[in-house]
C-alpha cells in the first residue's frame, strides 16, 4: 500500500488510506511519522471520513491483533487512538496485572497524569516493533483526559493493564515508543517470550538478564 502524500491536506490523505483497502498496514519503528508527533483533532475530518477512519483504526487494531492503536501507527499525524481488550488470559495474569476487559472505545486529543506514587512493571510490546517486548514501568495509575469520537469530554481515571494500554497509544501521539521507556537489557524476542519470561512477573527476567525493578 502506497503512503499518503504528506504534502496533501490530512482530509485528503486520510481518504486515499482508506481507499487502499482494510486493514491499514501498520508503519514499522524507523519511519519518521511515528517520531513527529501529531496535531490536535479539531474538525480536520469531516463527521463522516471521522467515523470511517475510526472504524478503519478499529479493524487494522483486531486484525494485527492488537489491544490499541494509534493514527501514527497508520501513518496519520492526527492525535486519535483507539483501545480494546477482551483480555484473554489466566486468572493469575488478571489478578497480577490487574488486566480487565476494556470495552471499544476512541480517545481523541487524550492526556494522562500519574494517579499517586505507584508504578508497575512489566513486559510489553507495541504492533509498531513486532516481535520484541520488554520490561516498562509505568505509573500504576492515570488520569486521562481528552474526548471521544462524538466531542463528548474524557476525564477517567485508570489503573492496572487499562492504565498501561492508554499510557502507551497517548505516548504514541507525543512521538514516544515505548522502547524509549523500556530497561534494554529485558529486550526479548517473542520466542524467548514463550520460552523463558511468559511468567505474571518479570522478577525472573530480571535476575537472569540483569535487570533492577522499582
Amino acid at each position: 500500500m502506497g503512503t499518503p502524500d504528506d504534502r496533501a491536506p490530512l482530509a485528503e490523505r486520510v481518504g486515499q488510506l482508506l481507499v487502499d483497502g482494510l486493514p491499514l498496514t501498520i508503519v514499522a519503528a524507523g519511519d519518521p511519522v511515528l517520531r513527529r508527533g501529531t496535531e490536535p483533532f479539531d474538525g480536520q475530518l469531516e463527521p463522516a471520513l471521522l467515523a470511517r477512519f475510526v472504524e478503519a483504526l478499529r479493524i487494522t487494531m483486531r486484525a494485527a491483533p492488537g489491544v490499541g492503536l494509534a493514527a501514527p501507527q497508520v501513518g496519520v499525524e492526527l492525535r486519535i487512538a483507539v483501545i480494546e481488550d477482551p483480555a484473554p488470559v489466566p486468572e493469575e495474569v488478571r489478578l497480577v496485572r490487574g488486566r480487565v476487559p476494556q470495552p471499544f472505545r476512541v480517545l481523541v486529543n487524550p492526556s494522562y497524569e500519574p494517579v499517586g506514587d505507584a508504578r508497575a512493571a512489566f513486559f510489553e510490546g507495541c504492533l509498531s516493533v513486532p516481535g520484541w517486548q520488554a520490561v516498562v514501568t509505568r505509573p500504576a495509575e492515570v488520569r486521562l483526559t481528552g474526548q471521544d469520537e462524538h466531542g463528548r469530554a474524557l476525564d477517567e481515571v485508570f489503573s492496572g493493564w487499562p492504565a498501561r494500554i492508554v499510557q502507551h497509544e497517548t505516548d504514541h501521539l507525543d512521538g514516544v515508543l515505548y522502547l524509549d521507556r523500556a530497561e534494554l537489557r529485558s529486550l526479548s524476542s517473542n520466542q524467548a517470550m514463550a520460552e523463558r519470561w511468559g511468567r505474571p512477573t518479570p522478577e525472573e527476567a530480571a535476575r537472569a538478564l540483569g535487570f533492577e525493578l522499582p
